[in-house]
């Protein structure tokens, strides 16, 4: 992006109502908690192609999201978030978690810009490409939590061709749980080949469980930079919020074509 020349088809420039910056892209509602990003995290913004924004949710943690029943006071500050990033310019707005799937429907009628709260959004395309003689995998990062109301927020049919692993509950991921459930902030770090390893491994052991997967899906915004290790190893199609990303910043900013004929 450094490198790119100007747009020779950009003339004239126009103030849009109630937009106040310009050539944004992607708007993301983070988490009010500190851990670091390998590059592909949703929250490390140094591997996209594209412009990314931030907004936190002022006072949500990810434990407060995935853990605490009763979710109706995060509504709030998600929609704060929404509506700023809305208000700055980007083209559409992203969560930084699976869970905030939750929110879907509520932040999509919220702002007047698409809405990506979820990589579970991906789930229905999945289920659609390979057909129900085949399930999608789903690795959430706990699947204890990830109820009805998450899934079919996004569209996510009950009882449908999918089948759920947790990273927590697996007890082979000590890494990548450490990097996120670490009580103290500041003691937050993680290893790049020990959760390759933990993860890959992971989706291994669910594919053989479950001969029939025709697709996995990666929930966690963490997983992202391991995507590659995970689909070289299981051979299958590999959704993760990599993929919503990309797809997300393709709907709202369509690229030019060239070739030949």
């Amino acid at each position: 992006m450094i490198y790119q020349q100007r747009n020779f088809n950009i003339h004239h420039i126009q103030t849009f109502p109630h937009q106040h910056c310009y050539g944004m892209g992607l708007g993301v509602i983070i988490l009010d908690e500190q851990y670091p990003g390998f590059p592909g995290d949703t929250r490390n913004a140094s591997a996209y192609p594209f412009p990314i924004q931030y907004e936190i949710a002022e006072g949500l943690d990810g434990k407060e999201l995935l853990f605490n029943t009763d979710k109706t006071s995060y509504l709030a500050p998600i929609q704060k978030a929404a509506k700023k990033l809305e208000k700055i310019g980007c083209r559409a707005i992203a969560g930084e978690c699976g869970y905030f799937a939750y929110f879907q429907k509520e932040i999509a009628g919220y702002v007047k810009v698409p809405v990506f709260m979820s990589s579970l959004l991906q789930v229905p395309l999945a289920q659609n490409l390979i057909g129900n003689n085949q399930v999608v995998g789903i690795i959430a990062f706990s699947k204890n939590v990830l109820t009805s109301i998450h899934l079919e927020a996004v569209g996510i049919q009950p009882n449908s061709n999918y089948v759920i692993e947790g990273i927590m509950e697996s007890g082979i991921c000590p890494e990548i749980t450490n990097l996120y459930m670490n009580p103290d902030p500041l003691s937050r770090g993680a290893n790049y080949e020990r959760i390759e390893q933990e993860l890959t491994e992971l989706a291994v052991n669910f594919y053989q469980r479950y001969p029939q997967m025709g697709a996995l899906l990666l929930e966690c915004s963490g997983t992202p930079p391991f995507a590659r290790s995970i689909q070289q190893a299981i051979r299958l199609p590999v959704f993760s919020w990599g993929t919503l990303l990309d797809y997300a910043y393709s709907v709202v900013v369509h690229r030019d074509f060239y070739g030949h004929v």
